[in-house]
């Protein structure tokens, strides 16, 4: 059984930071995927925040670039998003998930509503002004 484990919401203030960390379980190799973070905001669509590929490539949404940094630690089979700048617009439930497809791929398929690889059970993040 797969299970990404996610951790390190909370509550914040404008301008504060967060560091959100996804752990996978033994057998799932982090850096044999792509990894992703998703969230999905109150009466929003899935979307696509960071993503990071097998090679360490990595893609932002342009509302998060500059602020936001996707990070994996083959150690510890774990992914990070570090972020920094928070707005209030950053608000929402924030999930971890892995899949074989291209990041972009992935990302338009969730947000048109078809989810695909593993997710894990997300972790809250509310920013206040």
């Amino acid at each position: 059984l797969v299970q990404l484990v996610e951790s390190g919401g909370g509550s914040v203030q404008s301008g504060g930071s967060l560091r959100l960390s996804c752990t996978a379980s033994a057998g799932f190799v982090v850096n044999t995927w792509s990894m992703s973070w998703f969230r999905l905001g109150p009466g929003k669509d899935y979307e696509g925040v960071a993503g990071m590929t097998q090679d360490g490539q990595t893609t932002y949404t342009d509302s998060v670039k500059g602020r936001f940094t996707i990070s994996r630690d083959n150690a510890e089979n774990t992914v990070y998003l570090q972020m920094d700048n928070l707005k209030p617009e950053d608000t929402g439930t924030y999930y971890c998930a892995a899949d074989r497809r291209p990041i972009l791929e992935w990302w338009l398929m969730t947000k048109r509503g078809t989810q695909s690889g593993w997710w894990g059970q997300g972790t809250l993040v509310t920013v206040s002004s």
